[in-house]
């Protein structure tokens, strides 16, 4: 049985993005220069995308430590200003027991008193949310 001669198919595909000796051959001088400093802009486009990405990941990486290390200092206020407020109940307790035992003493003067520290810790408590809501962007 006689064989088959071998296809004559198609030549090999190229490469993308390649540009192919047969094409450069047909181009005038001035086309090739022109075709050449086109391709030179198009890779430096490529290097000046590929640097602005790295440019982006770096400022993203940079706004969230910048942003973490906001969160401690939240963190670390917010525990001085809890701090504050419970130095404000404990007086506010002290008040109170004073009152119980307030049998000679004036009972205006006492709840006055109490009245007085109370409002101050509401006071100091509205200003540390509001603080923080402004700290957040709420």
């Amino acid at each position: 049985m006689p064989t088959k001669p071998a296809a004559k198919g198609a030549a090999p595909a190229r490469r993308a993005g390649s540009t192919g000796s047969s094409v450069r051959a047909t181009m005038s001088r001035e086309a090739k220069t022109a075709y050449g400093e086109v391709q030179a802009g198009v890779k430096s486009l490529e290097r000046a995308i590929e640097d602005i990405r790295r440019g982006l990941a770096k400022a993203e990486k940079q706004i969230e430590a910048d942003a973490r290390q906001r969160v401690r200092e939240l963190r670390k206020d917010a525990q001085a200003q809890l701090g504050v407020l419970k130095s404000r109940q404990r007086d506010a307790t002290k008040t109170l027991q004073s009152l119980r035992s307030a049998a000679d003493e004036s009972w205006q003067d006492v709840k006055r008193s109490a009245d007085s520290i109370l409002a101050d810790a509401r006071t100091t408590a509205s200003a540390i949310v509001e603080r923080f809501k402004g700290a957040i962007g709420r």
